[in-house]
């Protein structure tokens, strides 16, 4: 009795236990319920969104780029392109085959193709071809029975209006690299294109703008249901530049087939008017996209149309380096204006004769009459009585040997050499005969076309430190300028020299001058060779320039500034191998004096 008793009990106990770890279990179950339902029901709503709702970047318009007087250099188009899903089509390779009936694909597009297809899932779209014309667009939807899952998408695109003219300075946009910095999420989305030279990647942040948004719902697998809610983007902002449409086509115009370079820049304020090397290319093709043929063209292509020969290319500045060395000479007391040197057409240093480009000589000739007729053998002895340091000190016044700063990728500082840079570099001290050649800007001396631009701006202005720039500047708030320590006599005594290139008969410029109005160039021609010339062609007749092959020819250079009276322009003219300084003295002419008309207009170059 006692026994059944006690086995009650124990099954009473058990079933008590049992029953109390079932309503502590329930009540743990209520508890997480009413835990993950209400009191965090904000947060799993939030989380279940994320996973019904895709939010995309939208890539915001580009900001334009403008002229000095608000013509489009840079802006944005239309762009159609055709798009394909490939789980909406039965046969890729039948579809690719009716889309290359209505219009073809280059190799390169289908490699492309294929490799979209393999690395984004079926549904995602896959770009066939872009920058439709209408007429293609027509086409393409004309025959849309034959073509299962192509369609076509509208958006913008990054547009050239005048292709080539202005592609080394405002350069391209192109697809974010691996090595690009990715500051920003924009930059993370496929197929985005930043500033990859020019002012197109000087003012990349500046043109980027600020992306826009996108709610998709989507599905488990995330196809796109619908879209929800779009927020589009703030586009970049514009970039207005110191350029002149009107004067960059006249450069290119002028350069023709030659492969050279032409910088213009107002003396006052340093604002760069014209920037032209030539030849170019079209920024166009880099923002569809190269094909592996018309990158090796421009590769292989001898006069190099990627190389930006205003920044980039370094040459020596010949002849037009001579107001230098005359000014240094006047400065230092080695010259005065009285001073004057006999020239019997060459001069002996040691067992080595150096000529002038004259053979039967000039005669005696002073600093102004040495710039006017060129003459090698008044710079030859001045340099030699001066030295290559004090020539150097005023080459770097005036903004040779060093970058000019004004923004573009692969800029160039040239080379101005003295003693301790031939001491540092080569271990050896620096010879008379090296000094000598300097006088004529040749030797080891380099510089870039922009650099010779600069020069000869600081010379217009009467010595002050101006300096190119790209952004155009207010007529009100000019900037201040820094007096470079020369004198203003000797300055004027180079200027004369300049004025008789041209005015004057027997200067090297002198069929080339113009009056327009009253305003008249002063310049400076330059020849510098590319190959040295033997003794043994001296004395058999050396070859005519017309006569070598085009890569050993003289390349020709000139600087001037306009008006004389009151400068406003200078400009620096390089045509390589063009044989002759006097090849690039018209260049230079009719580029000023188109300047000095358009300031007649409604609508001048100011």
């Amino acid at each position: 009795m006692n026994r059944d008793n006690d086995k009650g009990k124990v099954l009473i106990a058990r079933s008590l236990f049992l029953g109390g770890v079932q309503l502590f279990l329930l009540f743990l179950i209520v508890f997480r319920l009413y835990y993950l339902q209400v009191y965090q029901a904000d947060k799993y709503k939030t989380l279940a969104d994320e996973n019904r709702i895709s939010t995309r970047l939208l890539i915001p318009p580009r900001g334009i780029i403008y002229d000095r007087h608000q013509e489009v250099l840079a802006g944005n188009r239309q762009n159609f392109q055709a798009l394909m899903v490939a789980e909406q089509t039965t046969n890729i390779d039948n579809t690719l085959l009716a889309f290359k009936k209505i219009m073809p694909l280059s190799e390169d597009e289908e490699k492309r193709i294929r490799k979209d297809l393999k690395r984004n899932r079926s549904f995602v779209p896959i770009k066939i071809k872009d920058n439709l014309s209408w007429e293609q667009v027509t086409q393409i939807l004309l025959n849309a029975s034959d073509l299962p899952g192509v369609f076509i998408d509208e958006g913008l695109s990054r547009y050239y209006p005048y292709g080539n003219i202005f592609a080394h300075i405002i350069g391209y946009v192109s697809a974010v690299a691996d090595s690009d910095e990715k500051d920003d999420p924009l930059l993370e989305i496929p197929g985005f294109k930043i500033g990859k030279s020019g002012i197109e990647k000087l003012y990349e942040k500046t043109l980027r703008g600020q992306a826009g948004n996108l709610k998709l719902e989507v599905n488990a697998v995330g196809r796109i249901m619908k879209e929800i809610e779009r927020e589009e983007g703030i586009a970049g902002n514009r970039v207005d530049l110191s350029l002149d449409l009107r004067l960059q086509k006249k450069a290119y115009e002028l350069l023709g087939e030659n492969s050279g370079a032409i910088v213009m820049m107002k003396v006052d304020t340093g604002e760069v008017l014209a920037f032209a090397s030539a030849p170019a290319f079209d920024p166009n093709m880099f923002t569809s996209g190269l094909s592996e043929e018309e990158w090796n063209n421009l590769q292989s292509n001898e006069k190099k149309p990627l190389l930006n020969k205003a920044v980039s290319g370094l040459y020596s500045p010949g002849s037009t380096f001579k107001m230098i060395v005359g000014l240094a000479a006047l400065e230092g007391g080695i010259n005065n204006k009285k001073t004057r040197s006999f020239c019997a057409g060459k001069m002996a240093l040691g067992n080595h004769t150096f000529h002038c480009w004259k053979d039967v000589g000039h005669g005696y000739i002073d600093v102004v009459q040495a710039l006017q007729h060129s003459c090698d053998i008044f710079f030859y002895e001045t340099a030699q009585k001066m030295g290559i340091n004090k020539i150097a000190s005023m080459a770097k016044k005036f903004g040779l040997g060093e970058k000019t700063n004004v923004g573009i990728e692969n800029e160039k500082s040239g080379l101005i050499p003295d003693v301790d840079w031939k001491k540092k570099r080569f271990g050896e001290p620096w010879q008379q005969g090296e000094s000598i050649i300097s006088g004529i800007g040749q030797g080891y001396i380099l510089t870039t076309p922009i650099q010779l631009a600069t020069m000869v701006s600081r010379i217009a202005n009467g010595g002050y430190v101006v300096n190119p720039t790209f952004k155009k500047i207010d007529s009100n708030n000019r900037p201040e300028l820094k007096k470079i320590d020369v004198s203003q006599q000797n300055m004027d005594i180079i200027k004369k020299g300049m004025y008789a290139v041209v005015n004057e008969v027997g200067g090297t410029a002198y069929w080339h001058r113009f009056d327009f109005k009253g305003q008249k160039m002063a310049g400076k021609t330059g020849t510098t060779q590319v190959r040295r010339i033997s003794m043994k062609e001296r004395q058999t007749g050396v070859l005519k320039q017309e006569d070598l092959p085009w890569k050993y020819r003289n390349h020709a250079l000139f600087v001037a500034y306009a008006p004389v009276d009151k400068p406003k322009y200078g400009i620096a003219v390089l045509v390589e191998h063009g044989g002759s300084g006097t090849v690039a003295v018209p260049m230079a002419g009719q580029m000023l004096l188109e300047a000095l008309k358009l300031d007649e207009t409604d609508r001048p170059v100011d």
